[in-house]
């Protein structure tokens, strides 16, 4: 499954959400070393229950704007 992910890092909180057509995700990490990545994957599988190695960024590594794919 192909979602299309919006990722609002150092926020004060962490949430998921659904906004359109896909997820609306906040984060508490920097988007600095791959750390907002990191911490979106594991956001995912727990919101999807699927695990870590499951989630693959397919674009938007280093933007807000990401296209993440689900292995479900």
């Amino acid at each position: 499954m192909v979602v299309s992910v919006k990722v609002i890092p150092k926020s004060s909180r962490v949430l998921v959400e659904k906004s359109g057509d896909g997820l609306k995700v906040h984060l508490t990490k920097p988007a600095c070393d791959g750390l907002a990545n990191k911490q979106l994957i594991e956001l995912l599988a727990d919101f999807f229950k699927v695990k870590k190695y499951d989630i693959r960024i397919i674009r938007g590594e280093k933007t807000r704007q990401k296209v993440v794919d689900v292995h479900v």
